[in-house]
């Protein structure tokens, strides 16, 4: 979806909208974001590594954090989660990301994954349906109901979940342990800790504490050259040293008017502006930015606006 149009649904649902960039890097042929996300509280995508064909190699992405007193963090945030039943400790490997490739796990498919579950017929699969029944803190409340399934495909109960096991090792076992009636505990969130109202990623980061990284991002974070040491559109975010500024950037190119700019210039244009943590969102033809509800930039495009997999809003209720 265009960042415009997302503004526009939010505003037509009572928001005012004072900004909007793009976010995310994404497929595009799904519009699914490589790295975790939490809206408002809600953990709709949960990775340990980011899901990106591009890396050089497999490793969680920095991420922007926001608490619930709306203090910002960045770091390379890996999902944490796990679902407790009987005293035993499952761990959540993702959250509404299907990984066929690995051999064993345990995967959490909330509503906001879809209407079922993936199916999968490379190999063993457990299902358990879950009925929401709240939340205490950090701990969301479900109780078992139906019958375990033994393939993919499950119905994910409205608002509530499905564990699925794959594999046949331990977790498979656990899960089939689980009886109707059972209360199962689940917890999702973050290594290394944060309570994320607000979890949002990019690649790579640009200032930390001050200092411009984006030079070296190539081995800490694994970007390839033609992201980093080339001249592009770009998207970056950033706050002040206080953590009481938000900035928000966007860099035209690919044109006559802007060639754009690499990543190392990118993060020296963020410190200038007053940033003290910075990082890149995805650029080239996503970068957009919206301001009280006008496209302000040029997106780089033949075709104009990109639809992209997320953007991120500032908004007075």
């Amino acid at each position: 979806e265009k960042t415009s149009a997302m503004a526009a649904r939010a505003s037509n649902g009572g928001a005012r909208v004072v900004a909007a960039v793009n976010a995310d890097f994404f497929w595009l042929t799904t519009g699914e974001n490589e790295n975790n996300q939490v809206l408002e509280g809600e953990w709709w995508k949960g990775v340990r590594v980011t899901d990106s064909p591009y890396d050089t190699w497999d490793n969680a992405h920095v991420q922007l954090a926001l608490d619930a007193l709306r203090r910002p963090s960045m770091g390379r945030y890996a999902f944490d989660g796990v679902a407790i039943a009987h005293g035993a400790r499952t761990p959540i490997i993702t959250l509404n990301f299907f990984q066929p490739a690995n051999p064993e796990g345990t995967t959490l498919y909330t509503s906001r994954y879809g209407a079922t579950t993936p199916r999968d017929t490379s190999r063993a699969i457990v299902e358990a349906s879950l009925i929401s029944f709240g939340r205490h803190d950090d701990t969301l409340l479900f109780v078992r109901a139906g019958a375990v399934a033994s393939a993919g495909g499950s119905a994910i109960p409205p608002g509530g979940a499905v564990l699925s096991a794959y594999g046949a090792g331990v977790r498979a076992t656990e899960v089939k342990a689980l009886t109707e009636g059972d209360t199962v505990r689940v917890v999702l969130a973050t290594s290394p800790r944060v309570r994320p109202t607000l979890l949002i990623g990019g690649w790579p980061r640009l200032l930390a504490d001050g200092k411009s990284v984006a030079g070296e991002s190539a081995f800490i974070e694994g970007t390839i050259s033609r992201n980093a040491e080339m001249k592009h559109p770009r998207t970056a975010i950033g706050y002040s040293r206080d953590g009481r500024t938000l900035y928000i950037l966007a860099v035209d190119g690919r044109s006559t008017a802007s060639v754009g700019l690499t990543l190392v210039e990118l993060a020296t244009v963020m410190r200038k502006l007053g940033a003290w943590n910075a990082m890149n969102f995805d650029g080239g033809g996503s970068t957009t930015m919206v301001i009280d509800g006008a496209v302000v930039n040029k997106p780089s495009d033949a075709t104009g606006e990109r639809a992209v997999g997320n953007a991120l809003m500032v908004v007075v209720r």
